[in-house]
Protein backbone atom coordinates (compact mmCIF):
# COMPACT_ATOMS: atom_id res chain seq x y z
CA UNK A 1 0.00 0.00 0.00
CA UNK A 2 1.43 3.46 -0.90
CA UNK A 3 -0.55 6.97 0.00
CA UNK A 4 0.30 10.31 -0.12
CA UNK A 5 -2.04 10.65 2.50
CA UNK A 6 -1.27 11.99 5.76
CA UNK A 7 -2.91 10.07 8.76
CA UNK A 8 -4.14 12.20 11.76
CA UNK A 9 -2.62 9.03 13.74
CA UNK A 10 -1.33 5.60 13.12
CA UNK A 11 -1.88 3.25 15.15
CA UNK A 12 0.79 0.16 14.76
CA UNK A 13 -0.73 -3.30 16.69
CA UNK A 14 -4.34 -4.46 16.65
CA UNK A 15 -5.14 -5.97 19.93
CA UNK A 16 -7.41 -4.92 22.42
CA UNK A 17 -5.16 -1.28 22.99
CA UNK A 18 -4.82 -0.32 19.32
CA UNK A 19 -8.42 -1.12 18.27
CA UNK A 20 -9.70 0.69 21.73
CA UNK A 21 -7.66 3.46 20.58
CA UNK A 22 -8.84 3.83 16.62
CA UNK A 23 -12.39 3.74 17.84
CA UNK A 24 -12.02 6.41 20.19
CA UNK A 25 -9.70 8.94 17.95
CA UNK A 26 -12.30 7.94 15.02
CA UNK A 27 -14.97 8.83 17.11
CA UNK A 28 -13.60 12.17 17.13
CA UNK A 29 -13.08 11.90 13.87
CA UNK A 30 -9.50 12.00 13.02
CA UNK A 31 -8.01 10.02 10.35
CA UNK A 32 -6.69 7.14 11.93
CA UNK A 33 -4.82 3.53 10.26
CA UNK A 34 -4.10 0.50 11.57
CA UNK A 35 -1.54 -1.64 10.74
CA UNK A 36 -2.11 -5.26 12.63
CA UNK A 37 0.73 -8.27 11.77
CA UNK A 38 -2.04 -10.65 13.00
CA UNK A 39 -0.26 -11.96 16.01
CA UNK A 40 -2.08 -11.45 19.14
CA UNK A 41 -0.25 -12.75 22.62
CA UNK A 42 -3.41 -14.43 23.79
CA UNK A 43 -4.25 -16.30 20.70
CA UNK A 44 -3.36 -19.67 22.05
CA UNK A 45 -6.10 -18.73 24.88
CA UNK A 46 -9.75 -20.49 24.59
CA UNK A 47 -11.03 -17.27 26.29
CA UNK A 48 -10.58 -13.75 27.57
CA UNK A 49 -11.43 -13.40 30.76
CA UNK A 50 -12.39 -10.29 33.00
CA UNK A 51 -13.69 -8.69 30.15
CA UNK A 52 -16.48 -6.81 31.47
CA UNK A 53 -19.60 -8.04 29.44
CA UNK A 54 -17.63 -10.37 27.35
CA UNK A 55 -16.72 -12.99 29.55
CA UNK A 56 -14.75 -16.00 28.21
CA UNK A 57 -15.21 -14.68 24.28
CA UNK A 58 -12.52 -16.08 22.55
CA UNK A 59 -9.44 -13.85 21.96
CA UNK A 60 -9.57 -13.57 17.91
CA UNK A 61 -13.07 -13.47 17.99
CA UNK A 62 -13.03 -10.36 20.30
CA UNK A 63 -10.36 -8.52 18.01
CA UNK A 64 -12.67 -8.94 15.03
CA UNK A 65 -15.85 -7.21 16.79
CA UNK A 66 -12.83 -4.46 17.51
CA UNK A 67 -12.42 -4.54 13.97
CA UNK A 68 -15.74 -3.39 12.77
CA UNK A 69 -15.88 -1.32 15.49
CA UNK A 70 -13.08 0.21 14.73
CA UNK A 71 -14.15 0.53 10.89
CA UNK A 72 -17.54 1.40 11.51
CA UNK A 73 -16.21 4.63 12.25
CA UNK A 74 -14.16 5.18 9.72
CA UNK A 75 -10.80 3.78 11.09
CA UNK A 76 -8.25 1.77 8.28
CA UNK A 77 -7.32 -1.05 8.98
CA UNK A 78 -4.24 -2.99 7.19
CA UNK A 79 -3.01 -6.83 7.84
CA UNK A 80 1.04 -6.37 7.56
CA UNK A 81 3.78 -5.46 9.41
CA UNK A 82 5.23 -2.23 9.93
CA UNK A 83 9.06 -2.95 9.28
CA UNK A 84 10.49 0.28 10.00
CA UNK A 85 9.67 4.08 10.64
CA UNK A 86 11.49 7.52 10.33
CA UNK A 87 11.03 10.88 11.59
CA UNK A 88 9.77 13.05 8.81
CA UNK A 89 9.02 16.96 9.47
CA UNK A 90 6.77 17.10 12.21
CA UNK A 91 5.24 13.47 11.64
CA UNK A 92 6.59 10.28 10.72
CA UNK A 93 6.99 7.85 7.89
CA UNK A 94 6.00 4.66 8.48
CA UNK A 95 6.96 1.55 5.56
CA UNK A 96 5.44 -2.07 5.56
CA UNK A 97 7.04 -5.14 4.98
CA UNK A 98 6.24 -6.16 1.90
CA UNK A 99 6.04 -2.75 0.30
CA UNK A 100 3.85 0.35 0.95
CA UNK A 101 4.26 3.84 2.91
CA UNK A 102 2.00 5.67 5.87
CA UNK A 103 2.37 9.31 6.14
CA UNK A 104 1.07 10.24 9.89
CA UNK A 105 0.74 13.26 12.47
CA UNK A 106 1.06 10.92 15.50
CA UNK A 107 2.20 7.32 16.40
CA UNK A 108 0.70 5.10 18.94
CA UNK A 109 2.96 1.85 19.57
CA UNK A 110 0.40 -1.25 20.92
CA UNK A 111 2.64 -3.65 19.70
CA UNK A 112 2.45 -5.89 22.68
CA UNK A 113 5.44 -7.61 24.04
CA UNK A 114 7.09 -11.06 23.54
CA UNK A 115 6.80 -14.20 26.10
CA UNK A 116 10.44 -15.73 26.76
CA UNK A 117 9.30 -19.02 28.19
CA UNK A 118 11.25 -21.25 29.60
CA UNK A 119 14.01 -23.91 27.66
CA UNK A 120 12.19 -26.97 29.11
CA UNK A 121 10.54 -29.20 26.91
CA UNK A 122 6.46 -29.31 26.69
CA UNK A 123 6.16 -25.69 27.72
CA UNK A 124 6.20 -24.33 23.82
CA UNK A 125 3.69 -27.03 23.38
CA UNK A 126 1.10 -26.69 26.25
CA UNK A 127 1.22 -22.95 26.52
CA UNK A 128 -2.07 -20.90 26.89
CA UNK A 129 -3.55 -24.52 27.45
CA UNK A 130 -2.13 -26.69 30.91
CA UNK A 131 0.82 -24.27 30.94
CA UNK A 132 -0.44 -20.99 32.13
CA UNK A 133 1.17 -17.43 33.68
CA UNK A 134 -1.33 -15.77 35.18
CA UNK A 135 -3.97 -16.78 37.83
CA UNK A 136 -6.64 -14.15 36.88
CA UNK A 137 -6.40 -14.61 33.56
CA UNK A 138 -6.59 -18.87 33.99
CA UNK A 139 -6.78 -19.51 37.46
CA UNK A 140 -11.06 -20.20 37.71
CA UNK A 141 -10.47 -22.67 34.57
CA UNK A 142 -7.45 -24.56 36.93
CA UNK A 143 -9.35 -24.57 40.36
CA UNK A 144 -8.70 -27.47 42.73
CA UNK A 145 -6.45 -29.31 40.21
CA UNK A 146 -2.72 -30.58 40.70
CA UNK A 147 -1.14 -27.07 39.77
CA UNK A 148 3.04 -27.26 39.36
CA UNK A 149 4.88 -23.69 39.21
CA UNK A 150 7.84 -23.90 37.54
CA UNK A 151 10.68 -21.67 39.24
CA UNK A 152 12.65 -19.40 36.93
CA UNK A 153 12.88 -16.14 39.42
CA UNK A 154 12.18 -15.00 42.91
CA UNK A 155 8.69 -13.94 41.54
CA UNK A 156 7.80 -17.47 41.27
CA UNK A 157 7.00 -17.81 44.60
CA UNK A 158 4.49 -15.04 44.50
CA UNK A 159 3.19 -17.11 41.67
CA UNK A 160 2.61 -20.07 43.84
CA UNK A 161 1.04 -18.17 46.60
CA UNK A 162 -1.36 -16.99 44.50
CA UNK A 163 -2.09 -20.10 42.42
CA UNK A 164 -2.41 -21.55 46.30
CA UNK A 165 -5.80 -19.26 46.96
CA UNK A 166 -6.95 -21.72 43.90
CA UNK A 167 -6.03 -25.26 45.10
CA UNK A 168 -4.71 -27.11 47.70
CA UNK A 169 -2.65 -29.37 45.84
CA UNK A 170 -0.01 -26.75 44.51
CA UNK A 171 3.96 -28.09 44.04
CA UNK A 172 6.80 -25.53 43.52
CA UNK A 173 10.02 -26.89 41.87
CA UNK A 174 12.58 -24.58 42.47
CA UNK A 175 14.13 -25.40 38.95
CA UNK A 176 16.96 -22.31 38.65
CA UNK A 177 15.25 -19.66 40.61
CA UNK A 178 17.05 -18.55 43.89
CA UNK A 179 17.27 -20.62 46.98
CA UNK A 180 13.96 -19.06 49.50
CA UNK A 181 14.87 -17.12 52.34
CA UNK A 182 13.73 -18.14 55.75
CA UNK A 183 10.32 -15.67 56.11
CA UNK A 184 9.50 -17.69 52.40
CA UNK A 185 10.29 -21.19 53.79
CA UNK A 186 8.12 -20.60 56.45
CA UNK A 187 5.03 -18.99 54.35
CA UNK A 188 5.31 -21.89 51.93
CA UNK A 189 5.35 -24.60 54.87
CA UNK A 190 2.80 -22.83 56.41
CA UNK A 191 0.45 -22.99 53.20
CA UNK A 192 0.89 -26.80 52.59
CA UNK A 193 2.64 -25.63 48.97
CA UNK A 194 4.67 -28.74 48.56
CA UNK A 195 8.69 -27.79 47.28
CA UNK A 196 10.26 -30.20 45.19
CA UNK A 197 14.49 -29.22 44.72
CA UNK A 198 16.00 -30.31 41.27
CA UNK A 199 16.58 -28.94 37.79
CA UNK A 200 13.15 -29.67 35.88
CA UNK A 201 14.22 -31.42 32.50
CA UNK A 202 10.81 -31.66 30.71
CA UNK A 203 7.01 -31.46 30.70
CA UNK A 204 5.36 -35.10 30.00
CA UNK A 205 2.20 -35.97 28.28
CA UNK A 206 0.14 -38.85 27.03
CA UNK A 207 -2.69 -38.60 24.34
CA UNK A 208 -1.97 -34.66 24.20
CA UNK A 209 -2.92 -34.50 27.73
CA UNK A 210 -0.14 -32.46 30.22
CA UNK A 211 0.71 -35.11 32.71
CA UNK A 212 3.47 -35.10 34.65
CA UNK A 213 7.21 -32.78 35.38
CA UNK A 214 10.19 -34.74 35.17
CA UNK A 215 12.95 -34.06 36.81
CA UNK A 216 16.24 -34.55 35.87
CA UNK A 217 17.12 -37.00 38.24
CA UNK A 218 14.19 -39.08 36.99
CA UNK A 219 11.70 -38.66 39.44
CA UNK A 220 8.14 -37.55 38.22
CA UNK A 221 5.53 -35.50 39.73
CA UNK A 222 1.79 -35.85 38.65
CA UNK A 223 0.34 -32.22 37.51
CA UNK A 224 -2.94 -31.55 35.49
CA UNK A 225 -1.30 -27.49 35.01
CA UNK A 226 1.95 -25.84 35.50
CA UNK A 227 2.24 -21.95 36.28
CA UNK A 228 5.84 -20.29 34.84
CA UNK A 229 6.46 -16.95 34.74
CA UNK A 230 8.21 -16.38 31.42
CA UNK A 231 10.11 -13.22 30.71
CA UNK A 232 8.32 -10.70 28.78
CA UNK A 233 9.71 -8.19 26.72
CA UNK A 234 7.69 -5.50 24.83
CA UNK A 235 8.01 -5.33 21.21
CA UNK A 236 10.19 -2.21 20.86
CA UNK A 237 11.94 -2.07 17.02
CA UNK A 238 10.29 0.99 15.75
CA UNK A 239 10.63 2.44 19.13
CA UNK A 240 14.25 1.94 19.04
CA UNK A 241 14.43 3.06 15.65
CA UNK A 242 13.28 6.42 16.68
CA UNK A 243 16.16 6.63 19.50
CA UNK A 244 13.85 5.06 22.26
CA UNK A 245 15.31 2.75 24.97
CA UNK A 246 13.70 0.04 26.88
CA UNK A 247 13.01 -0.17 30.72
CA UNK A 248 14.37 -2.71 32.65
CA UNK A 249 11.84 -4.16 35.24
CA UNK A 250 11.66 -7.70 37.30
CA UNK A 251 9.32 -9.07 34.85
CA UNK A 252 11.50 -8.28 31.55
CA UNK A 253 11.62 -4.99 29.96
CA UNK A 254 9.52 -2.53 28.83
CA UNK A 255 8.88 1.14 27.32
CA UNK A 256 8.44 3.72 29.73
CA UNK A 257 5.44 5.97 29.17
CA UNK A 258 3.22 8.63 31.19
CA UNK A 259 0.01 8.14 32.52
CA UNK A 260 -2.01 8.37 29.20
CA UNK A 261 0.83 6.76 26.98
CA UNK A 262 3.06 9.68 25.98
CA UNK A 263 6.70 8.32 25.79
CA UNK A 264 10.13 10.53 25.84
CA UNK A 265 9.80 10.90 22.06
CA UNK A 266 7.51 13.96 20.66
CA UNK A 267 4.63 12.38 18.66
CA UNK A 268 4.93 8.87 20.12
CA UNK A 269 2.34 7.53 22.04
CA UNK A 270 1.66 3.77 23.75
CA UNK A 271 -1.33 1.69 25.18
CA UNK A 272 -0.99 -2.03 26.27
CA UNK A 273 1.44 -4.36 27.17
CA UNK A 274 3.83 -2.68 25.39
CA UNK A 275 4.35 -0.05 28.28
CA UNK A 276 2.52 -2.03 31.19
CA UNK A 277 3.96 -5.53 30.96
CA UNK A 278 1.35 -7.39 33.48
CA UNK A 279 -1.78 -5.46 31.71
CA UNK A 280 -4.84 -7.60 30.86
CA UNK A 281 -7.25 -7.63 27.84
CA UNK A 282 -9.68 -5.14 30.03
CA UNK A 283 -6.39 -2.76 31.05
CA UNK A 284 -5.32 -2.44 27.69
CA UNK A 285 -8.38 -1.32 26.25
CA UNK A 286 -8.53 0.97 28.75
CA UNK A 287 -5.25 2.26 28.19
CA UNK A 288 -5.91 2.53 24.55
CA UNK A 289 -8.91 4.84 25.00
CA UNK A 290 -6.92 6.87 27.32
CA UNK A 291 -3.87 7.37 24.79
CA UNK A 292 -6.78 7.55 21.96
CA UNK A 293 -7.95 10.47 24.33
CA UNK A 294 -4.74 12.20 24.82
CA UNK A 295 -3.62 12.09 21.12
CA UNK A 296 -6.94 14.01 19.72
CA UNK A 297 -6.19 16.41 22.84
CA UNK A 298 -2.51 16.82 21.66
CA UNK A 299 -3.98 16.97 17.49
CA UNK A 300 -6.47 19.73 19.28
CA UNK A 301 -3.76 21.74 20.94
CA UNK A 302 -1.59 21.97 17.50
CA UNK A 303 -4.87 22.42 15.53
CA UNK A 304 -6.12 25.78 17.78
CA UNK A 305 -2.32 26.94 18.08
CA UNK A 306 -1.61 26.82 13.61
CA UNK A 307 -5.38 28.48 13.33
CA UNK A 308 -3.91 31.46 15.31
CA UNK A 309 -0.57 31.64 13.48
CA UNK A 310 -2.93 31.56 9.92
CA UNK A 311 -5.20 34.40 11.87
CA UNK A 312 -2.30 36.26 12.75
CA UNK A 313 -0.68 35.93 9.38
CA UNK A 314 -3.85 36.86 7.48
CA UNK A 315 -4.68 39.92 9.69
CA UNK A 316 -0.78 41.17 8.90
CA UNK A 317 -2.04 41.01 5.29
Amino acid sequence: MKTEQTHDVAIIGGGAAGLSAAVTLARSLRSVVVVDAGEPRNAPSAGAHNVLGREGIPPLELLAAGRREAEQYGAEVHSGRAESVRRCGDGFEVHLAGGGTLHARRLLLATGLIDELPDVPGVRGFWGESVLHCPYCHGWEVRGQRIGVLGTSPLSVHQALLFRQLSDDVTLFLHTMPEPDDETWEQLFALDIQVVNGTVQRLGSGNGVLQTVVLEDGHEFEVDAVAVGPRVVARADLYEQLGGALTEHPMGAFIEAGPMGRTEIPGVWTAGNVNDLPAMVSVSSGAGVMAGAAINADLVAEDARTAVELRRSLSRT
